[in-house]
């Protein structure tokens, strides 16, 4: 054997090495995924202590700017690909499941379109924050949990659907939307805007208070700012979100509207 061959086969060989590590770091994470989020923003949260950002104003709001649209971008992806095509990431008694295989709408653009949008809210909350703690904690930790979750789930699927799901692979990337043909891909369906409703309305209600939120920490507690919104602007705004989410909470509860 030569030494090229032989570096090629070592080399093959610590790849899967590396892709079994994450699978199994992926299958455990699966069934956490939900607390995962919120326990690094509370992490981070609690290392972001005032002045820790020490980052110029004027960057501080261009920062919060992007952050505020790649936010809403994670959240508008998501509202799409459920609009035209649903899956069921729930998974199984906490474990990896499907029960077919999802390739029309925006899947057939991405095969991962809810993480991705997952992923830019998170990216989009952290940089609001602009807290060097947050953005060197959440981010990261974001796209390792969301990398070993894929690899689980990749696993699973090639397992149960085989060839089927390989030639899905070659065709859709994994991470990166291709943005050219989505007319032709959701040509025929119907967008779905009540199931959207449904499935969605908590996660938009929780970001636009997180990112109110975490705009706060960052102007008031982080850039140690002198002034803060007066009580009645915080009333107002609570009790605007409460009526919202509580409305839009009753029509689902009620069945009137069905996803």
């Amino acid at each position: 054997m030569s030494d090229n061959e032989f570096l090629l086969k070592t080399r093959a060989a610590q790849a899967l090495k590396l892709a079994n590590s994450m699978t199994k770091i992926g299958q455990f994470l699966f069934r956490y995924r939900n607390v995962l989020g919120p326990v690094l923003f509370l992490i981070a949260l609690a290392l972001s202590q005032p002045g820790s950002a020490a980052i110029a104003p004027q960057l501080g709001t261009v920062l919060s700017i992007a952050g505020a649209v790649l936010a809403l971008l994670g959240q508008l992806l998501r509202m799409v690909t459920i609009g035209y095509e649903y899956i069921v990431r729930g998974g199984k008694n906490k474990q990896v499941y499907a029960s077919n295989l999802v390739q029309g709408g925006v899947f057939a653009h991405c095969r991962n379109p809810l993480y991705v949008g997952n992923i830019l809210m998170a990216v989009g909350l952290a940089l609001i924050v602009h807290s060097y703690a947050f953005i060197l904690i959440v981010i990261p930790a974001i796209l390792f949990t969301y990398s070993c979750i894929v690899s689980a789930e990749e696993s699973y699927l090639l397992g149960k659907f085989g060839d089927e799901y390989a030639d899905y692979m070659r065709r859709v990337n994994r991470w990166l939307p291709r943005l050219s043909g989505l007319g032709e891909s959701t040509a025929g369906m119907r967008f779905n805007w009540k199931r959207v409703l449904v499935k969605e309305y908590n996660t938009t209600f929780t970001l636009l208070a997180a990112m109110l939120a975490l705009y706060w920490w960052s102007e008031y507690i982080v850039g140690k700012s002198s002034e803060l919104p007066s009580g009645r602007t915080i009333a107002g705004i609570f009790v605007a979100w409460v009526v919202l989410y509580l409305g839009v909470r009753s029509l689902k509860k009620s069945g009137y509207i069905k996803g």
